[in-house]
């Protein structure tokens, strides 16, 4: 790039990140080499906590005598030297505006996610795929780092902004020295010891390359660090698509229960796994197993009133709060847990029998949702911890409580027609692999997702079951369409639409009673009248 040409940055951070003082940074380095630089922001709320971008022009070299250069104020797609994104979504924003360029651009990429409203707000799993965003910043950019930003900044107790000029600086795109940049960065008088070691974090992972390019490969790291070696034979005995996952899977299922149940998710596997035979490395039955593998282990560490009461009281939890909001060596915490505890959930935990006759009383006499009541549990004191811990005690009786009961045969149903369905029809096993994702949550979304899933299965899914043929042409695609209708919405609305398209008869609106208040003493009429 020719020095008569200006150099071009465009950064990409979220609120609150520290984006103003990176601004004022490099605008403080190029002014302290002597060279013509201007900056303009734009700040945003599109969502999380409000967007903002920096777009920064300047002269690769001082300027002669007289000359004033004319910078402008905003990026032209294609035209961007360096792309610094404090978080992955946003450097895909960049590369979706065009200002990502094959033959130009430079891309420095935070690889953590901040979840964005539109991801959190779907019934299912609304995230965004990361891998994609790779894929794409590796085509499309000349030269791509991913960088574990928000890691960095937290193990030297630093904000990212720290961390991002450091990885600015590390890649040696800045037409100045490491040293102007610690220069001023002491400057600024404020954090100076901790911004720096974020800095020079970020400086040696960015200039030693040690950042990472990519995240494939990581989950199974992960499964071989943290399966147990005594499962290790075990899992050996399942096909390759479902081994990964089934590690993640045994896991999960020890910390929620015990060892025998742990060994029933694998033997659950291992009926699956032989209902597939031979097929296994055939890519829709891939695909069965390896989400029949993941989403059996939710399923069975389905969230009920012992579980949430263990996750809440654990120390790790504490400690990932006490890091969160950065308090201090001897400043105290208080933690206050916000619950609202149903009939419903009550009788869940109780034996069978006696949790079934609570919940048949309350549905009968209207009290399934009105005697729900909030609270507010002080964790961190004697009295709320000794509670949580109470209930969290209570693991041992789960096995006998009314929801394991009902949960169990839910599994088993789906698990025999799973097994059915690999044989005769791989693409509709595909799909119903996944028809557990409808299963979530507790409350009123664990009441919602079960009406969902028990509809689907006893449409969809039995007739499939009942035909002597097999599944017809296209079901595979209806059950497809039914479970993303099922996540659409939660009134069923979308569910019904798509079932009746597919031939099944709609369900009629679930009725629902009208109440009759008393008008106030006092109160005034109003009267429409029209002319």
């Amino acid at each position: 790039m020719s020095d008569s040409k200006p150099f071009t940055l465009l950064i990409a951070a979220l609120g609150g990140e520290g984006g103003g003082v990176l601004n004022d940074w490099i605008v403080e380095c190029a002014l302290g080499q002597g060279l013509p630089v201007q900056a303009t922001s734009v700040p945003g709320v599109a969502q999380r906590t409000g967007s903002t971008s920096y777009y920064i022009e300047m002269m690769r070299t001082p300027a002669p005598d007289g000359a004033q250069p004319v910078f402008a104020l905003n990026p032209m797609p294609g035209g961007v030297d360096v792309v610094l994104a404090s978080e992955l979504v946003e450097a895909g924003r960049m590369i979706e505006r065009g200002f990502v360029h094959p033959k130009r651009t430079t891309l420095i990429a935070a690889s953590h996610r901040v979840y964005t409203t539109q991801e959190k707000m779907q019934m299912g799993d609304g995230r965004f795929d990361d891998e994609r965003i790779h894929a794409g910043a590796r085509a499309l950019a000349a030269r791509y780092l991913s960088v574990d930003m928000a890691g960095l900044a937290a193990a030297h107790g630093t904000v990212i902004s720290a961390v991002m000029f450091g990885a600015l600086a590390g890649a040696g795109v800045l037409p100045w020295p490491r040293e102007a940049c610690e220069r001023v960065i002491r400057e600024g008088g404020l954090g100076v010891q901790a911004s720096l070691a974020g800095f020079g974090a970020a400086f040696d992972a960015v200039a030693d390359g040690s950042a990472r390019e990519a995240l494939a490969g990581a989950g199974a790291g992960l499964a071989a660090k943290t399966s147990p070696e005594v499962w290790a034979p075990l899992l050996a005995t399942l096909p390759a698509p479902m081994r990964e996952n089934a590690a993640h899977g045994v896991v999960r299922v020890l910390d929620y229960q015990d060892s025998a149940y742990a060994r029933l998710y694998v033997e659950r596997l291992q009926r699956i796994a032989a209902a597939a035979g031979n097929s296994s490395t055939q890519p829709l039955v891939a695909r069965a197993l390896a989400e029949a593998a993941r989403l059996l282990a939710l399923w069975m560490t389905y969230e009920d009133v012992i579980r949430v009461a263990d996750l809440k009281s654990r120390r790790s939890r504490v400690a990932r709060i006490r890091d969160e909001a950065r308090v201090r060596e001897g400043e105290i915490l208080e933690i206050v847990e916000y619950l609202k505890p149903g009939v419903d959930e009550v009788a869940a935990t109780l034996p069978r029998a006696l949790g079934a006759r609570l919940r048949d009383w309350a549905t009968h006499n209207g009290k399934l949702e009105s005697l729900n009541r909030g609270m507010h549990l002080p964790s961190t004191r004697i009295h709320g911890y000794l509670m949580l811990r109470l209930l969290a005690r209570l693991r041992p009786m789960r096995r006998r409580s009314l929801r394991f009961h009902e949960e169990q045969q839910s599994i088993e149903r789906w698990l025999a027609a799973l097994e059915r369905m690999l044989a005769a029809s791989p693409a509709f096993a595909a799909a119903l692999a996944e028809l557990p994702r409808v299963l979530k949550g507790y409350g009123d979304t664990q009441r919602r997702g079960r009406a969902s899933f028990e509809r689907i299965f006893d449409t969809l899914v039995e007739r499939a079951l009942g035909s002597t043929s097999g599944p017809a042409a296209g079901a595979a695609q209806e059950l497809h369409a039914a479970i993303a209708a099922a996540l659409a919405e939660p009134e069923g609305r979308e569910l019904e639409r798509s079932l009746e398209k597919a031939g099944i008869e709609p369900r009629a609106p679930a009725a629902k009673p009208i109440v009759w208040m008393k008008k106030p003493r006092g109160a005034a009429s109003t009267v429409v009248t029209s002319r």
